[in-house]
């Protein structure tokens, strides 16, 4: 029986059991490559993806093993969708918004300004289809996507001068990327894009007057503070940023249905792990922002949030007009968001009242 184990392990075991033919047990072997848009090491993100990669490899005993390479190691970051598209790497990992330039209506699948909560988005992907439309998107490109962490609410960003009112946005110089970039465009502003690792030096350099990064983890990291002196919430263009498992379909059509779950399970724990870290890393990151480098944490004043939702709504308008898909899929975003919004204004916001009122 030991050496019965040895050659086929705990699904060699439950085969025998149940009468099940061993064969396939036996011969599974898949190895597969994993690409990322994230640089090595990097803190939630890639060791996230790591974590997931050990946990598959562990829950099928071994039968799928997966080897991950940071962004730009194997493939440059922004080429992933590419690479798992076209066979080169059976998976990858990264944001959907990415990809807006090839399908516009991705950046629905990450974020959308004034859009939906983390929590929100993953009742829609699971139990209100947004996942079934972003399959839909994915497959003409050979692709299955998975909900794959996401970062919680995210920080308005790091100025350099006190925003007021929308005409402190004319003229500011600000990287910010996807529909996000194209709100502050129409409030007059210019969005820049810029790699993570750029950030801190056209901030202090004065290239950029403004920037978006994560959250209070991430930006403490990247040390933001000592080039800004103001910290604005909330994170109106990103309030839940889903990440994305991107999977080439034929690798996925190819696994064993057993195979397929174990990925499938390890991506909704991922996903709700990493989320999870997020929220424990930042809080504990946003008190230190406060009392140990005293940065002015301050909210953007209502008439700015106001008016930022108007452009978001013209600007959301306008891209639906133009993209077929796009329109289909924001039509579908913004009924389920529509009743999420009226649940939570009787479930949590409600509460969140009654637990602050004196």
């Amino acid at each position: 029986m030991l050496k019965f184990f040895k050659s086929y392990g705990i699904y060699g075991l439950m085969a025998l059991l149940l009468g099940l033919p061993l064969l396939s047990v036996a011969q599974d072997n898949v190895r597969w490559k994993m690409v990322t848009t994230w640089p090595p090491n990097f803190p939630v993100f890639q060791e996230g993806v790591e974590r997931f990669a050990k946990e598959v490899e562990v829950m099928s005993n071994g039968r799928l093993r997966i080897q991950v390479f940071p962004g730009g190691k194997l493939v440059p970051p922004l080429q992933t969708f590419d690479a798992v598209s076209q066979g080169t790497v059976q998976i990858g990992h990264g944001a959907a918004y990415y990809w807006a330039g090839k399908v516009p209506a991705a950046q629905f699948m990450t974020t959308v300004p004034f859009g939906m909560t983390a929590k929100g988005m993953n009742a829609w992907f699971y139990h209100g289809g947004g996942l079934a439309l972003w399959d839909e998107l994915y497959q003409p490109f050979g692709l299955k996507a998975f909900p794959a962490g996401n970062t919680g609410v995210q920080m308005g960003g790091w100025f350099n001068k006190e925003i007021n009112t929308i005409a402190d946005l004319q003229g500011l110089k600000m990287r910010i990327p996807g529909l996000g970039g194209k709100v502050l465009s129409k409030a007059g502003g210019t969005p820049v894009l810029l790699a993570g690792g750029e950030i801190y030096t056209a901030l202090e350099r004065g290239t950029i007057d403004a920037t978006e990064w994560v959250g209070p983890y991430h930006d403490e990291r990247l040390g933001l503070y000592r080039t800004a002196k103001h910290y604005y919430y909330p994170g109106w263009h990103e309030p839940a940023t889903a990440l994305e498992l991107i999977v080439n379909l034929k690798a996925w059509e190819a696994l064993p249905a057993d195979l397929q779950k174990i990925v499938e399970v390890a991506a909704r724990a991922l996903n709700l792990d990493m989320y999870a870290e997020f929220e424990a890393n930042n809080l504990r990151a946003l008190r230190e922002l406060r009392e140990k480098y005293k940065v002015d944490v301050r909210e953007f004043p209502a008439e700015v949030l106001a008016e930022l939702r108007r452009l978001t709504e013209e600007t959301l308008n306008e891209e639906a007009e133009k993209d077929a898909s796009f329109k289909k899929v924001y039509e579908a975003y913004r009924a389920f968001q529509a009743d999420n919004d009226a649940w939570n204004a009787i479930s949590e916001n409600a509460y969140n009242r009654a637990r602050t009122q004196e």
